[in-house]
């Protein structure tokens, strides 16, 4: 086997199948094990508030936030940063690091959703119910992966204090998903929950295995930046 698989398939795969084994195991615990325990026998409470309390504007400002974590949003923005950070550190590192940490919550995402079936909520749902299971959010999962990942890498990145403190302020986004997901009720809060849990560890791995200089990839000479093939 090539250097470069092993080491893929050792540090990125192995990690994100276990995470995938983690997300299966809560989704059969929270729909087969304890569904009618507390708190799951009472988390819709949530919804229904929230059904209860919606107006105009609410309804309005949830349909555009909750957007920021659709597949397109999100697909359009990480190659848009992913693009600037090559252009403007001319190294793979970097956007290789976003990408991936993206690409992998929604592996992880979409394979639970074919393990574990779930209900959307018992509440007028605001949205057209896509054929993936409630639980876990897709929107929540992949807005924290994108937005946390790269508050992770601005504050890596930044110099003045000031603004590595700024840079964590794209963790908003997320929450904002979040909410408005359970606001038009598409998702249970356990369904949120284990998306934050999916997405942070998504950006941890890829942190840890992309980003961190002390690991290194056996990455053929020709598809290094700066290094140039010599003609024989």
């Amino acid at each position: 086997m090539p250097p470069l698989i092993a080491q893929i398939a050792k540090r990125l795969l192995l990690p994100v199948t276990v995470l995938f084994g983690v997300m299966v195991g809560l989704g059969l615990l929270v729909t087969r094990v304890v569904d009618h325990s507390w708190p799951l026998t009472v988390e819709d409470d949530v919804n229904r508030s929230f059904e209860a309390h919606r107006d105009g504007p609410l309804n309005v400002i949830s349909e555009i936030v909750s957007l920021i974590g659709s597949t397109p949003v999100i697909i359009a923005v990480t190659g848009v940063a992913a693009a600037i950070l090559y252009l403007k550190f001319n190294r793979w590192r970097e956007p290789l690091y976003l990408c991936l940490g993206v690409t992998a919550q929604a592996l992880v995402f979409f394979f639970t959703t074919l393990v574990i079936d779930r209900e959307r909520p018992t509440v007028r749902r605001m949205d057209d119910s896509p054929p993936t299971s409630s639980f876990p959010s897709g929107h929540t999962s992949a807005a924290v992966a994108l937005y946390v990942g790269l508050a992770l890498l601005l504050f890596t990145l930044l110099r003045h204090t000031w603004a590595k403190r700024l840079a964590w302020l794209l963790i908003l986004i997320p929450i904002g998903v979040a909410t408005a997901r359970l606001y038009r009720g598409m998702h249970h809060p356990t369904d949120v929950l284990a998306s934050f849990l999916n997405g942070v560890t998504c950006v941890v791995i890829m942190f840890r295995e992309v980003l961190n200089r002390a690991v290194k990839w056996a990455v053929p000479s020709r598809f290094r930046p700066g290094v140039r093939r010599v003609a024989h």
